[in-house]
């Protein structure tokens, strides 16, 4: 490959601009190439403790801990939990995870984890209790020595950081630590003695961890130990001697140790992910050089040309050092392969705002690993720590950081497979909880969770361990048969419907109603001329007279669908409530309407009242008087169904009562007597209308699917069941159930003294069970709870949950989710709770982005919805028989319809083309499916539907074409016949 140049990099940004296909911006199923090194790490002050033990010397973190400076703007306050449970432990490392006393406990988390890899630092205080030569502490070594055999016994490589931010005190008093040159030699002296104690069982060495954090946190800001405030020029000169330091024990190995012991050696450079505020030069040049700052003031001497980004030289000036010609020759090339480090340590919380150069930081692993990759040279990457946080507070079920590793692991999957780059390995931070630096114990990054108050201090697996074990076993996310598309067929009488919440009744007639006489002025204005005084005798109205029914039925014949489905409007029917004033106009254009689709072969599916604004889609006076926290509103909804099914049951036989009441902001009044209103008009039809209408009626439910955030916790499927049966079961429980509120509501309430849930009569509950002819439901996306509180501001204390979502999941333009695997659990979860009843997807659908002209969002979601379907049908026995898609068009469901609006015109997306592909295979049919044949039910023209439309006129007009031709032969035989008498 041709060798890089500085500012490779910068095509990053373009590469990434125009977002993903759908199939590669979620989950992709692929795993990591053979031999891919699986790692995780820890560092010695933040997990070993003993700070004190068996002479080991002090490091500046002991000091900085143990009188830690005040910051500028008033005293330092350590990071301690809020809310804790119980008193926090000093935030000190000296004791923290005590991992010196505990290598045996550590090593079996390694163990359990299945790992290849282990990094762990050496204390250099540990070893060199002074930290220059002279005799070493022996039970130091010794420590360190144990650890690695028992590392050999279970077959974990170990990943070796000499420096991770302990220096020892002595050094630093001594020589004012790292911003004297002179500290190389005495790093070269401790790296010497690793080497020869160690180096026989390392193949994998790290110099510094993070120089970018030790010289600007340490030596500029005073952040982080040793906690000097000096200027930005002794932030620099520090990084400088880091750099040369290094090099030195670099070229120490490289000669001294390399050829007898074969080991690799390396820096851990941390990094930030930057995007531009927009897509600009200028924009794109800032990220470069806010990289350059971070990353590539290490890295770019190291692995490109021994100096620094011309970026920071031109304008930084006299405050970075030079290197000689001599110094940048030994500093290049100082690395056998590049150590990453990311995660937030650095990003979002350590990343001087300055650094930034006004653009957007993000957590974007994989456009880093493409940045390097470019920028220099294509090396070979070794993520050595990347990871996230959880609250000090969150024990075990530690999901927010589960499904961030989930997410950078998969980034950098994309980036192995999908961009090419060279990834050797990953380490997830850390092994076990620990002492965060300037957080204390305020946070956890642990996979193992760690009661620091205990004695003990056993390693207790959270959540992310055994996701981590069971993604290493596998070795990346292989495609597994639940994740593969289905091939089959739908039965033949399955109904393929589209969803319009909202029918605008308009009443403008057609011209041919219209009685006045009007010329065509044919040799100037080209237009008709009306005739004043002149009319001709006005003909009844005809259905098809309605000028908006006609283009809609056009475009559902277009569309191929055998099912329309859409909201009455109660308000607009009847203004006041009930009967004294009905609106017949829009009642006459509902029926003209429903005649209409039935006259085309297109069933209505008809609801009565669906909520939407304004008055929750009630009439005004039945809102005024407490909507339905008044009993009288289930009478008048009664009322209101009767109206309806005497004036639209002859071409109506699909009926909803409700369509999607949403229990999240429903009182539990109102939702009383929502189900008396639904089952007093279930009633009505069966014992009314049913017998000469012969439909079938039931009510439409939101049913989102509910998934424990940590699927291995038995609280978050508790708390998963528990929401469901709020969400769903709430008004499920009743009508296909017990014709009672589930027991898991009722319980969770009066155990927390609420008893506001109403008691239905023995009457009221004969009344309301077994109000069903089949079940509806409305599904759009999945949503994961997790009981931990971890953020106390999305918790929600009602029911102790709180609601999260996968980051590696595709999302809308709003931010829904697309999950295609939920449809298919809330299906069967419905079958196990309520039978095997008729289930109809009565809308299911996504928002896009209206600009986006290929609709690949909405495609990618039907086609995935619909096969999760097919599977609950064919693999799970769910008795399907249909699917509405949401929704018809953008003008009464704005982002979300298969159908553009703009200039009273209705434009088909692609989706449109996609859907009737589906419909027209009823399915997925494939070579190993059996085929199933339909009878065919659709023209395939549209203009064949003028005449589907008119078939009696088109048989007398037979008829009288057949009498002409009778005629005439008759007219012909005896013409012909009488001009032979004659001869």
């Amino acid at each position: 490959r041709l060798r890089a140049e500085p500012g490779d990099g910068e095509q990053t940004w373009a590469r990434f601009a125009r977002p993903p296909a759908p199939e590669a911006a979620g989950l992709i199923h692929d795993t990591f190439p053979d031999g891919f090194l699986w790692a995780v790490g820890s560092a010695a002050y933040q997990t070993e403790g003993g700070w004190q033990q068996h002479g080991k010397g002090a490091s500046i973190w002991d000091t900085f801990t143990h009188q830690p400076p005040a910051p500028l703007g008033g005293p330092l306050v350590a990071g301690l939990p809020t809310g804790a449970p119980s008193p926090s432990p000093p935030a000190t490392g000296d004791v923290a995870s005590d991992g010196y006393n505990n290598v045996f406990r550590d090593t079996e988390g390694l163990r359990e984890l299945g790992v290849t890899h282990y990094r762990f630092s050496i204390s250099w205080a540990r070893v060199l209790p002074n930290g220059s030569a002279g005799a070493p502490n022996r039970e130091g070594l010794r420590y360190y020595r144990r650890l690695l055999e028992r590392l050999r016994e279970l077959g974990v490589q170990p990943v070796v950081t000499l420096y991770h931010w302990d220096l020892p005190q002595r050094l630093q008093d001594a020589y004012g630590g790292w911003a004297n040159r002179a500290l190389a030699d005495h790093f070269k002296d401790y790296a010497e003695l690793c080497f020869r104690h160690f180096g026989g069982q390392v193949k994998y060495w790290i110099t510094i961890d993070n120089p970018y954090v030790v010289a600007w946190h340490g030596y500029a800001t005073g952040r982080l130990a040793p906690g000097v405030r000096g200027s930005p020029q002794l932030g620099y000169l520090v990084a400088h001697n880091l750099l040369l330091a290094h090099a030195k024990i670099w070229h120490l190995y490289n000669t001294s140790f390399r050829p007898t012991q074969g080991g690799r050696v390396s820096i851990a450079l941390s990094s930030h992910w930057i995007n531009p505020r927009r897509m600009t030069n200028h924009s794109i040049k800032e990220c470069q050089k806010s990289l350059d700052f971070v990353l590539g003031w290490f890295a770019k001497p190291i692995f490109i040309d021994g100096d620094y980004p011309e970026s920071m030289k031109s304008n930084l000036s006299s405050l970075l050092p030079d290197f000689t010609e001599s110094e940048k020759k030994f500093i290049k090339g100082t690395a056998d392969f590049f150590a990453l480090s990311f995660g937030p340590t650095l990003s979002f919380q350590l990343l001087d705002p300055h650094m930034k150069f006004r653009q957007l930081e993000s957590p974007s692993l994989r456009q880093l690993l493409s940045w390097i990759d470019l920028e220099y040279n294509h090396p070979q990457i070794f993520i050595v720590e990347n990871g996230w946080f959880v609250s000090g507070t969150t024990k075990r079920d530690d999901a927010k950081y589960m499904y961030y590793l989930k997410k950078f692991i998969m980034e950098t999957l994309k980036a192995i497979r999908l961009d090419g780059v060279d990834v050797i390995g990953y380490t997830a931070w850390s092994l076990m909880d620990g002492f965060e630096w300037h957080r204390g114990y305020s946070i956890r990054r642990g996979l193992f969770y760690v009661d620091f108050l205990s004695q003990d201090k056993k390693l207790l697996p959270k959540s992310s361990a055994l996701f981590y074990q069971k993604l290493i076993e596998q070795n990346g996310f292989p495609p597994l048969p639940e994740n593969q598309p289905l091939e089959g067929t739908f039965p033949c009488d399955f109904a393929w419907g589209v969803v319009d919440n909202y029918i605008q009744v308009d009443t403008t007639l057609s011209q041919f109603t219209d009685p006045n006489v009007y010329l065509w002025d044919v040799h100037h204005s080209k237009r008709l001329i009306k005739v004043d005084g002149l009319v001709t005798k006005k003909r009844k109205s005809y259905c098809v007279d309605f000028a908006a029914i006609r283009p809609q039925i056009s475009l559902l014949r277009e569309m191929h669908v055998s099912h329309f489905h859409f909201a009455l409007d109660w308000a607009l029917i009847l203004p006041l409530g009930n009967q004294s004033q009905v609106n017949r106009t829009a009642l006459h254009y509902y029926r003209c309407l429903v005649s209409e689709l039935v006259r085309a072969k297109v069933t209505p599916v008809v609801a009565l009242w669906r909520p939407s604004a304004p008055h929750q889609g009630l009439p005004r006076a039945l809102a005024k008087h407490g909507a339905w926290e008044n009993p009288h509103t289930a009478l008048a909804f009664a009322e209101y169904a009767t109206l309806c099914f005497s004036d639209l049951g002859h071409h109506v036989n699909f009926w909803i009562t409700m369509s999607e009441p949403y229990t999240r902001n429903m009182t539990y009044s109102a939702g009383h007597n929502l189900l008396k209103a639904h089952a007093l008009a279930w009633r009505v039809y069966d014992e009314k209308f049913r017998r000469s209408q012969k439909g079938k009626i039931s009510i439409a439910l939101q049913a989102d699917w509910i998934e424990p955030a940590c699927p291995f916790s038995q609280e978050d499927k508790e708390a998963a069941e528990r929401v469901l049966e709020f969400d769903i079961g709430w008004l499920a429980e009743p009508i296909f159930g017990s014709g009672d509120y589930p027991p898991v509501m009722r319980d969770w309430l009066n155990q927390r003294n609420n008893f506001l849930l109403p008691y239905f009569t023995e009457d009221e509950k004969k009344l309301i069970r077994g109000s069903f002819d089949f079940l509806a439901l409305s599904h759009y996306t999945t949503i994961l709870v997790d009981w931990e509180k971890e953020d106390p501001m999305k918790y929600n204390d009602y029911l102790e949950v709180q609601e999260m979502t996968d980051i590696t999941w595709l999302n809308s333009p709003s931010q829904v989710a697309v999950v295609p695997w939920g449809l298919r659990r809330v299906l069967n979860w419905l079958k196990s709770k309520y039978g095997d009843l008729p289930m109809y997807i009565i809308s299911n659908g996504i928002d896009d982005d209206p600009s986006e002209a290929q609709d690949q969002l909405r495609m990618y979601y039907m086609q995935n919805y619909v096969n999760e379907a097919l599977k609950a049908y064919i693999l799970d026995g769910v008795n399907l028989c249909g699917y509405f898609a949401y929704s018809f068009n953008d003008r009464t469901a704005p982002k979300f319809g298969l159908y553009r609006y703009a200039a009273d015109q209705f434009e088909p997306k692609p989706s449109v083309k996609h859907y009737r592909k589906i419909i027209d295979n009823n399915g997925f049919p494939g070579p190993k499916t059996l085929g199933r044949f339909c009878p065919e039910e659709f023209t395939l023209c549209t203009e064949c539907s003028f005449f589907h439309k008119r078939k009696s006129l088109l048989a007398f007009i037979a008829f009288l074409l057949f009498v002409f031709i009778i005629s005439l032969s008759l007219i012909f035989y005896y013409s012909k016949k009488g001009r032979r008498s004659y001869k």
